[in-house]
């Protein structure tokens, strides 16, 4: 049995503002250092990872590279892993998705901004990433540090549906056990849903 510890990155500049990320390369803050501190020693404490994998934006690649370590490890960068665009909403306040006539809370992942992706995209292209990762690491455990959106996706994949599809807190840890190309259901380790959109 192999298991994927996916874990957000700590709390980052934008979501300290409620204000959805602008750039691929917006840090994480000081409580977003302190968080990947404290799920590093959580993940240390409970697993035995043998590789640590990021998404390439700077909030979730610094919170890897805590994160990493603290295990002794180096950290992969994959490119599909990267949060949802929010095209046209970049830089503008969560609360702007309330006012899109566009939005359906009911089916949420599918609302698509201006020029960026829906959940449903970035599902279909992390979604074959996280089955590449557990095809090639079938009896260990590695550790993923996306983003909320991505993880939410990620979430549908392994369960085949949107309902109740969590959106976990800044690091906010979520454990999929796999065997022989199944997974299991989600256990969400550390954290509740957040009220935030993205991240």
């Amino acid at each position: 049995m192999g298991k994927l510890i996916l874990v957000r990155h700590g709390e980052s500049e934008g979501n300290a503002l409620r204000r959805f990320t602008d750039s691929p390369e917006v840090n994480i803050t000081e409580l977003g250092r302190r968080q990947a501190h404290e799920a590093a020693q959580r993940i240390k404490a409970a697993y035995r990872a043998r590789l640590v994998v990021a998404s390439p934006y700077r909030r979730a690649h610094e919170t890897a590279r805590i994160i990493a370590a603290e295990l002794a490890l180096e950290v992969e960068l994959a490119y599909d892993f990267r949060e949802q665009s929010l095209g046209a909403l970049a830089g503008q306040p969560y609360d702007v998705v309330r006012d899109d006539p566009n939005f359906d809370p009911a089916r949420s992942w599918l609302w698509r901004p201006q020029g960026g992706e829906s959940q449903a995209d970035v599902l279909v292209r992390s979604g074959p990433l996280l089955d590449k990762y557990a095809n090639l690491f079938a009896s260990d455990e590695i550790v993923i540090v996306s983003h909320g959106g991505v993880m939410r996706a990620l979430w549908a994949h392994v369960t085949g549906k949107w309902d109740n599809a969590h959106l976990p807190i800044n690091c906010g840890i979520v454990v999929i056990e796999h065997r022989s190309g199944r997974y299991g259901l989600p256990e969400i380790i550390h954290g509740i849903a957040a009220k935030e959109t993205s991240g």
